[in-house]
């Protein structure tokens, strides 16, 4: 996507923003400037921290995910034997929304940074997996059976077969899930907790009434999408190039 199409699309979305503030012309829903305003004030008044440590916390969950769901993907969607296993366990446990196993990770592991990161893992664990699973499982068996018989052992395949066709699956599954995860991780940080973004929007809109300073936090929180949005557009322009090759 062009930048100049993502400059004018944000633009209609402030002109938007700015006409419905003038048509409820409330206290409860400032203007952009007046947001923008704030949102630099406090950046030196908190809000730079509440932004590091929300970036923190959804950055380990990602990669701690992509650590563990992509090669149990590959191993389970190159072995047939594997697949039959996992799979009626996968098919169980994927559609259940993970948001429901909030309460009963913090019974486990406390209402600390390791609660926050393990619910944002147990999101994007999934969806990783099912997507590296299948993209795995559909490789041609002609390709497989022809790298066999030039001498190929199993461990050069995953290395040079299954996880080169895997990326794209891998980094598809991270977009789709960034925002599910943001959005958990507001909820997670509403819980016991001083820091973070959640805490801050929360604590700003509902005890302060503080309503510029609470829409500062949300823009905030909406960069951090964004930001991990585009830094997994550019890893699949740096590890799939041949996706972009015309």
């Amino acid at each position: 996507m062009k930048r100049r199409d993502l400059l004018f699309s944000a633009l209609g979305l402030l002109i938007a923003w700015q006409a419905v503030a003038l048509l409820v012309h409330r206290p409860i829903l400032p203007g952009p400037w007046e947001v923008i305003v704030v949102f630099f004030k406090e950046l030196d008044n908190g809000l730079l921290i509440h932004f590091g440590v929300s970036l923190w916390r959804a950055t380990a969950g990602m990669a701690l995910s992509v650590l563990v769901a992509a090669p149990a993907g590959l191993a389970i969607g190159g072995s047939s034997r594997l697949n039959r296993i996992f799979s009626p366990i996968i098919y169980l446990l994927y559609p259940i929304p993970k948001v429901v196993f909030v309460p009963v990770v913090f019974l486990f592991l406390g209402i600390g940074d390791v609660a926050k990161i393990a619910i944002i893992f147990l999101i994007l664990f999934f969806q990783i997996l099912v997507l590296v699973r299948d993209q795995a499982a559909g490789l041609p068996p002609q390709l497989l059976q022809s790298l066999h018989s030039l001498g190929a052992g199993r461990r050069a395949l995953f290395r040079f077969v299954y996880l080169p066709a895997s990326l794209p699956a891998i980094l598809t599954a991270l977009r789709q899930s960034i925002g599910t995860a943001v959005a958990v991780l507001y909820i997670t940080e509403l819980f016991a907790t001083k820091y973070g973004l959640g805490y801050y929007i929360y604590y700003n809109g509902s005890t302060l009434f503080d309503y510029p300073a609470m829409y500062a936090g949300v823009v905030a929180m909406s960069l951090l999408g964004l930001g991990m949005y585009f830094f997994v557009d550019w890893l699949e322009r740096w590890l799939c190039p041949w996706k972009y090759v015309t």
